[in-house]
């Protein structure tokens, strides 16, 4: 069955959506949409110096993406501007990586892929890397739900509680980190912000608790990596930028839809 591409293709999309759903909830609750994109910049200049040090891509682009999710963290923590911070890092980044990948043989004629992804060209490899990389999220973020949930409510009940909030956003960070590496390949650094955002936003607008959120996070995700696969296929459109624009349209409909009670 793995023989396929389209079958791998549809199993790293649904992998990608997977890890993105319960990370995507809390970016959204900790108004943390630019550090994402931060984030997903950097990972282009992890995949020139992978390249360049004949390293593995997912290994140097979960370096460095932690690298600037720890580094952005400690800037905004000093009293400098967030949004400041976050717009020079994630211009810079990106713009580095972009510098970086030109002295790398080879490396233009696959920069697109790294952008926007290349879905199509997902191996046996790449499935057991976005799986693994799903898993472990996943897993990071059921042992510490409850702590984030506390810290991400009120800082000042967390330690009230005994918790640390400033360990717990490192456990964020990290996860942020691993799903950066897990869906470069599916969607592009361009396009991984949006895999974050758009299906916890699409349904924040029904859940009536933050576990229901996440389910319906991990619904839309799921339904906007596979449409956009199908998309991509019959119309014969860009399958990374396709997955999103299914996603845009699925959180346009919940827009216009009528709320629950």
């Amino acid at each position: 069955m793995l023989d396929d591409f389209l079958t791998r293709a549809a199993l790293g999309a649904v992998g990608a959506a997977v890890a993105a759903a319960p990370l995507g909830c809390f970016v959204v609750w900790r108004r943390m949409a630019y550090f994402g994109d931060a984030t997903a910049h950097a990972a282009l200049l992890g995949v020139a110096l992978a390249l360049a040090a004949a390293l593995p891509v997912y290994a140097g682009t979960l370096a460095v993406a932690l690298g600037m999710a720890l580094a952005v963290a400690r800037l905004t923590g000093q009293g400098l501007s967030s949004d400041m911070v976050l717009g020079v890092a994630a211009h810079s980044a990106l713009a580095l990586g972009l510098v970086a990948a030109s002295f790398v043989d080879g490396a233009r004629l696959d920069l697109s892929a790294y952008l926007f992804g290349d879905i199509l060209a997902v191996t046996r490899g790449d499935l057991a890397v976005i799986w693994g990389g799903a898993l472990l999220v996943g897993g990071l973020m059921a042992w510490r739900w409850q702590a984030l949930l506390t810290a991400t409510l009120s800082p000042d009940l967390a330690w009230a509680c005994g918790l640390n909030p400033d360990r717990d956003g490192r456990v964020v960070l990290l996860a942020l980190a691993l799903t950066v590496a897990v869906a470069l390949k599916i969607v592009g650094a361009l396009l991984i912000g949006a895999l974050l955002i758009i299906p916890a936003a699409t349904a924040r607008r029904f859940a009536a608790s933050p576990e229901g959120m996440l389910a319906g996070a991990l619904g839309v995700g799921v339904a906007a990596a596979l449409g956009g696969l199908w998309g991509a296929w019959t119309f014969d459109t860009p399958a990374g930028p396709s997955i999103v624009v299914c996603a845009a349209g699925l959180f346009l409909l919940s827009a216009l839809a009528p709320r629950r009670g």
